[in-house]
């Protein structure tokens, strides 16, 4: 189990530098608060962060439930696939996003797996136990 709080501190580190990347993009571009949108670099960049908030909401609290009924280490692994997943995203959306479904497949099936193999787990381990 212990590969699975490493991979979540990755996530949260990730999200952190893409935040960053989003303030910075929004003090080069010129863009003012309350404004949320205005250079096209921020944009990208806010967007970036943004969808990684919206995913990882589903991403960590699924490899932690699919860790505890399922599979540790595939949680981990699964996770880490996110990961990856979210670096392409960024990539591809930087440079053109008309190609970032490669990286936004591969952030959102591992999130998938775990949240219907933790589901299903779930209730499979209720119904054994009888506290259905």
């Amino acid at each position: 189990m212990i590969y699975v709080p490493l991979v979540t501190c990755i996530m949260l580190i990730q999200l952190f530098a893409f935040s960053l990347k989003s303030g910075m993009a929004r003090d080069k571009g010129g863009v003012k608060a309350p404004a949320t949108s205005g250079d096209e670099t921020y944009d990208r960049r806010n967007r970036i962060h943004l969808n990684t908030i919206e995913l990882l909401v589903m991403a960590i609290p699924s490899m932690w439930i699919f860790a505890t009924y399922v599979h540790a280490l595939s949680a981990a692994g699964l996770g880490f696939v996110y990961v990856i997943g979210r670096v392409i995203y960024s990539r591809s959306y930087m440079a053109d996003p008309s190609t970032r479904a490669i990286g936004f497949m591969t952030s959102l099936l591992p999130i998938l797996v775990m949240m219907i193999g933790g589901m299903i787990a779930v209730i499979i381990n209720i119904v054994k136990s009888g506290q259905l």
